[in-house]
């Protein structure tokens, strides 16, 4: 049995970038990644390339930035007034929070600078413009 669209997959998996740092996989999660297949569960590049696998194949792919989370977007970075930020915490380049937008939506968000007064923030998601290479081996398919 091949993996077509509808079908749910059980995948162990590896995510690394270019230069070779893991920046995600199934042992971190201490379970394989469960998904439907063609449903928009995970990132369209992830989902195309288990199209046709089987299970117990393994597979190595690389994922170009449009097939994944996008490039990154300059008009993104937002320059946000020191005091909306909670004064316990001590802000600095490089913190990864999480950030609410007037629709009510939560995305991630990487403070960039920090200034007596305004704060830099990037509202890309942390991997955008970035190529992902996969190393992914499928667990247990489910026909829809």
């Amino acid at each position: 049995m091949t993996i077509k669209t509808g079908d749910k997959v059980r995948i162990e998996y590896i995510g690394t970038l270019e230069d070779g740092t893991v920046f995600d996989s199934s042992t971190e999660h201490e379970n394989p990644l469960e998904f439907e297949v063609g449903s928009d569960q995970v990132i369209k590049g992830f989902d195309d390339a288990t199209l046709g696998m089987k299970e117990g194949e393994e597979k190595q792919f690389s994922i170009d930035p449009a097939d994944a989370y996008g490039e990154h977007d300059p008009t993104l970075i937002q320059k946000i007034p020191r005091e909306v930020f909670p004064q316990d915490v001590k802000l600095v380049p490089g913190l990864l929070f999480e950030a609410g937008l007037p629709t009510g939506e939560k995305v991630p968000a990487t403070i960039t600078e920090v200034q007596e007064e305004i704060i830099s923030v990037d509202l890309n998601h942390p991997l955008a413009g970035k190529k992902l290479n996969f190393k992914i081996k499928v667990s247990i398919i489910t026909s829809s």
